[in-house]
């Protein structure tokens, strides 16, 4: 698989509460750089990001993260967020599912915050974050009929701050379950180049990880 179809579907990823703006900006310039399809990063930069990127003319598209990692904040309080990050300049934004609210069975309610946050994305696309490692297969698979059944235009595996991340079981099981027009993206724990392609033969249409790039520019700086 070429290099440059990889790192077109790459959410280049900074999420560490510690991640300071130099930080932030180094990662817009890889981005730049190697042709990221987003930077994902803390809400609190998107606006200056936005800027950032404006500046240096650039088409790479602000990914943001609401509700996160837990979830559970109110509907309401994801809402505010996420108009809050499409207002500041976000292209894309990733939510996380209120995963007490899905293991107690109430589906309906679990589809109405999807839908409801993403009215207030204003045609921005929204990724469905579920958490994976802390489902059954069966709750997995209700949240891909749930995920299919609303608004948003992805599932996510994971937010890379449980107990675990992306699977490639995981990622089959999404491919077999979400309705044709959905994208699924893995996230966490994509660790090499072949990680990332096997993903991407399973369905993975979007891939959220802070290690492609660097992989690819250490490549770059040693020769191997």
């Amino acid at each position: 698989m070429e290099l440059t179809r990889i790192l077109s579907m790459v959410d280049h990823t900074l999420l560490k509460p510690e991640s300071t703006w130099a930080q932030i900006r180094e990662i817009c310039d890889d981005a730049i750089r190697y042709g990221t399809a987003t930077v994902c990063i803390p809400a609190s930069y998107v606006a200056r990001c936005r800027a950032y990127m404006q500046e240096k003319g650039s088409r790479v598209g602000v990914c943001t993260v609401i509700g996160f990692p837990t979830g559970y904040s109110t509907t309401a309080a994801k809402v505010f967020e996420a108009a809050d990050a499409v207002k500041n300049g976000a292209d894309e934004v990733d939510m996380v599912i209120n995963i007490g609210m899905l293991k107690d069975g109430h589906d309906d309610e679990v589809l109405a915050e999807i839908n409801a946050i993403k009215a207030a994305c204003a045609g921005k696309p929204l990724k469905v974050i579920i958490e994976t490692c802390l489902l059954t297969e069966a709750e997995k698979i209700r949240m891909c009929d749930i995920v299919s059944r609303s608004d948003a235009d992805y599932i996510k595996t994971s937010t890379g701050f449980s107990t675990a991340g992306a699977t490639t079981q995981d990622v089959a099981l999404m491919k077999a379950h979400m309705a044709p027009g959905k994208g699924i993206k893995a996230a966490g724990g994509i660790a090499s180049l072949a990680d990332a392609e096997k993903f991407i033969e399973l369905g993975a249409t979007r891939l959220g990880t802070s290690r492609i790039v660097k992989i690819v520019k250490n490549e770059e700086a040693t020769g191997y």
